[in-house]
């Protein structure tokens, strides 16, 4: 099996690579501040390790190299907006793979929020495999807001070898203070 050291960053990509009409800004603002030398907030990027995939590849070609990615990774950061219940792409695949197949735990990250203390109330949010699998517990989350020292916390506490507790965990709002 392979080293699992990789984040694996998933979202809506709303079948565009126009990234002001899609998740995939929050995916660049990402990787800005893990580029950035004035912050403390670092990951290895799953979707870095293996060659890049051109926008005319078969869907085919295309999952094959998110299942090496996804091999390779110790957890999902899952990138949840108002798109993100928006069944299309392979983001119901991703999810898929990641809980059955490489049992890894998913972070799910929501945007526009300060902190997430009830996720069960933004459950209409998530992608519909998810909804799936945290019903019929296979999946193990942590939900939080998209805020640089809280991701942090939780790619340093939760991967393959230390997965949340629950099938739908949080963090407390003590927590939120002590990192904002």
């Amino acid at each position: 099996m392979a080293y699992r050291n990789g984040t694996y960053i998933a979202f809506n990509g709303m079948g565009t690579t126009d990234q002001t009409k899609s998740d995939m800004k929050y995916y660049g603002l990402l990787q800005k501040w893990n580029k950035s030398t004035g912050h403390d907030f670092s990951f290895s990027d799953s979707h870095k390790k293996t060659y890049q995939v051109s926008d005319n590849s078969s869907k085919e070609t295309l999952k094959r190299r998110l299942i090496e990615r996804l091999s390779k990774s110790k957890h999902m950061l899952l990138i949840i907006s108002e798109n993100s219940s928006i069944n299309r792409g392979l983001l119901n695949w991703e999810i898929d793979k990641a809980v059955k197949t490489y049992k890894i735990p998913i972070i799910v990250v929501y945007t526009g929020y300060t902190s997430i203390l009830s996720p069960n109330s933004l459950s209409n949010l998530l992608p519909s495999k998810l909804q799936e699998l945290i019903k019929s517990e296979e999946a193990n989350t942590i939900h939080i807001a998209f805020k640089q020292k809280i991701i942090d916390k939780a790619i340093s506490d939760y991967d393959i070898n230390n997965l949340p507790p629950y099938t739908v965990t949080n963090y407390t709002k003590s927590v939120y203070d002590n990192h904002l």
